[in-house]
């Protein structure tokens, strides 16, 4: 049983890494813009520009984001876009009025309740 609770908490993690791709890219140029500075960025010799790195993250994310066109026709890889509802938008709770009485009729079932009929309809005799 265990095994299968791990596999399952691998087979998430590897769904989250794929579909974060993008957003790990930015945590990792956050976390490390220093050395991505010093080591990656074209425009050290203008620091005018205010680069700071920013040319490599562009890089990577234009690669991912290319990477992602290219998938084959085969496979298959969900995308979403997140689009924050509208602020006229607003849910509220159904309004029940109460009906009139005596304004519908009544149902079949007790307008036949109390026919002559009734008498024909017993129960076996045992």
């Amino acid at each position: 049983m265990a095994v299968y609770r791990l596999l399952a908490y691998l087979l998430c993690s590897l769904l989250l890494l794929q579909t974060l791709e993008q957003e790990l890219l930015v945590v990792n140029y956050e976390l490390n813009q220093a050395r991505i500075t010093a080591r990656y960025c074209v425009n050290k010799a203008r620091p005018q520009l205010k680069c700071n790195g920013k040319c490599h993250l562009a890089k990577q994310l234009r690669s991912a984001a290319d990477e992602d066109e290219k998938v084959p026709a085969g496979s298959i890889r969900l995308k979403f876009d997140l689009v924050p509802a509208p602020a006229h938008l607003t849910l509220t709770a159904p309004r029940y009025w109460p009906a009139a009485p005596g304004r519908y009729a009544a149902p079949a079932a007790l307008r036949y309740a109390d026919a002559p009929a009734r008498g024909v309809f017993r129960p076996p005799l045992v």
